[in-house]
């Protein structure tokens, strides 16, 4: 008789958002779904922040736009006090200058508020398991501004557009097809390898670019000229 592996824990959720009728409706959402249960909801960024130092989530669903500490603060203040919790934003303010600071910030995910349950189920699964996600619109729009010369995270001025940063032939192809919107299953594809080996060169990119995930990673492949408008 075979034992049956233990069921994984449930993804541990805190969501932040001013407005209660919000908080409300996403809790409702969300503990209708497997594998996610709703740990505590915040009225706003500090709160947020205090309730994430105390209660431990896996994942922050975090609005933007909140009274005191916004969204984007909350998620550095996060950051820089060492949490282990992922942000991902749920927000209606998807213009480029939000979406930009809140991934300066640290965030992990970034949905606007007309996203459905499987799309907030997939995004925070996915930001739990140690990759990023962004709406589609948003990754569009992101693309978009670092072709046209838009800066992803801190650079040093009149940095060079090459760099000497030992990235093997290898790792520069998953780079590309990175920054140019693939999943790690299309890039599997693409390159004729499996999927765990896309993820391991990921690792490696992160590892030797400095890069905290995906989202940072497209920035810096602008940056360096790897891929260009």
């Amino acid at each position: 008789m075979t034992s049956q592996p233990p069921a994984a824990p449930p993804i541990r959720v805190l969501i932040a958002d001013d407005q209660k009728i919000v908080r409300d409706g996403l809790a409702t959402l969300l503990g209708l779904l497997d594998g996610i249960e709703v740990v505590g909801t915040a009225v706003d960024g500090a709160d947020a922040v205090r309730q994430t130092l105390t209660g431990d989530p896996d994942i922050v669903l975090m609005d933007l736009n909140m009274p005191a500490v916004d969204g984007v603060e909350a998620t550095r203040q996060l950051v820089e006090r060492g949490s282990r919790a992922r942000v991902v934003v749920l927000t209606t303010y998807a213009d480029d200058d939000w979406v930009f600071r809140a991934l300066q910030a640290g965030a992990r995910g970034f949905l606007t508020k007309d996203a459905g349950a499987d799309e907030i189920q997939q995004a925070i699964t996915t930001v739990a398991a140690g990759q990023a996600q962004l709406d589609p619109s948003v990754q569009r729009r992101l693309l978009e501004a670092l072709a046209a010369g838009a800066k992803l995270g801190v650079t040093e001025p009149n940095a060079p557009t090459t760099v000497d940063d030992g990235l093997t032939s290898r790792e520069v192809e998953v780079l590309i097809e990175v920054a140019e919107g693939h999943s790690n299953a299309e890039i599997a594809t693409r390159l004729f390898v499996s999927e765990a080996t896309v993820k391991t060169h990921i690792n490696h990119l992160l590892a030797k670019t400095g890069c905290r995930d995906r989202a940072a990673l497209v920035g810096y492949a602008y940056r360096t000229g790897r891929v260009t408008a």
